[in-house]
């Protein structure tokens, strides 16, 4: 496929108890971590004109992230959070409003091989208008992660949001909240799968790992491996996310592509933080997918 991947959505920095500040947001966080696998995304967002809005755009630029796509905001402020952790899982305060909120069309985006957006920054009416318009002209993919975060969604408007979607991410939380019932939750993703038109859904667990169904009735699981360190889980998910997106870009089959994905987020729990900075956390990723045959590693599922 020509052209390049298209990230839509929120920037932010991710404020923790202890004081510390961390640069974020799903669709961010993504972008990040394409940008380090090589795949040059163009990541479409706003900031404020303030410090932190300065710091965003500086972190892409010493990243060598496209930044054409980044917009500036005179009025609305740079996005933050607030970030507790309850029974060691982060729960969020998300500012409203914010300069991603009000995202405006992108001047000149570029071919797109892929269209990744979350849920979250649809809140708003003037970037959903934004979204729409990059919707409407017809990526290759279309890979929605969606992000149920109190009070920022309804139930039918989300679903809205999956419609025409090729991809969709899911936790289990989030398959409880979108499709009830008292079937399993295996039966109820591959329903959903049915019903929704997708090629392929990704189920995330959080510890117990994550899962993929396919249209074809195909599935397949991974575990993280027993000597996982954790120090910080906020980002996993978007870890998964990334590395499933590069798979669907690279064309490497989706078991292996499951199995990489669920690899990389066990590193990344390890680090402080939702992205991060050391070229070199990346290298050994890089250097294994580059140098073995996309089907040559052992699966599970």
């Amino acid at each position: 496929m020509s052209g390049r991947p298209c990230i839509f959505g929120e920037v932010l920095f991710d404020h923790f108890p202890d004081g510390r500040r961390v640069l974020g947001g799903a669709p961010f966080n993504v972008a990040w971590h394409l940008q380090a696998f090589g795949e040059q995304p163009f990541f479409i967002s706003r900031v404020g004109s303030d410090a932190e809005g300065t710091a965003i755009r500086t972190a892409m630029q010493g990243w060598a992230m496209d930044t054409s796509g980044l917009q500036t905001d005179g009025r609305l402020p740079t996005g933050r959070v607030q970030v507790r952790i309850a029974n060691g899982e982060p729960a969020y305060d998300i500012v409203h409003p914010a300069a991603w909120d009000a995202v405006e069309p992108p001047a000149a985006a570029p071919a797109m091989t892929l269209l990744y957006h979350g849920t979250l920054a649809l809140r708003d009416a003037t970037s959903q208008r934004a979204w729409q318009g990059l919707r409407d002209s017809q990526p290759a993919l279309v890979f929605v992660d969606v992000n149920l975060r109190s009070p920022w969604w309804r139930r039918e408007q989300v679903l809205r949001h999956i419609g025409g979607a090729h991809w969709v991410k899911l936790n289990r939380d989030e398959l409880d909240q979108l499709a009830p019932g008292e079937a399993t939750a295996r039966r109820r993703a591959e329903v959903f799968v049915e019903d929704r038109g997708l090629r392929g859904l990704l189920l995330t667990d959080g510890a117990r790992g994550a899962e993929v169904f396919t249209a074809a009735g195909e599935r397949w699981d991974t575990r993280p491996a027993g000597n996982v360190t954790v120090v910080d889980t906020v980002g996993a998910g978007d870890a998964l996310a990334a590395v499933m997106v590069l798979g669907l870009l690279r064309g490497w089959p989706l078991e292996v592509s499951l199995e990489r994905a669920q690899r990389f987020a066990s590193a990344l729990v390890g680090q402080r933080g939702a992205t991060v900075m050391d070229p070199g956390f990346y290298a050994p990723f890089l250097e294994q997918w580059l140098t073995r045959q996309a089907g040559s590693e052992p699966v599970s599922g």
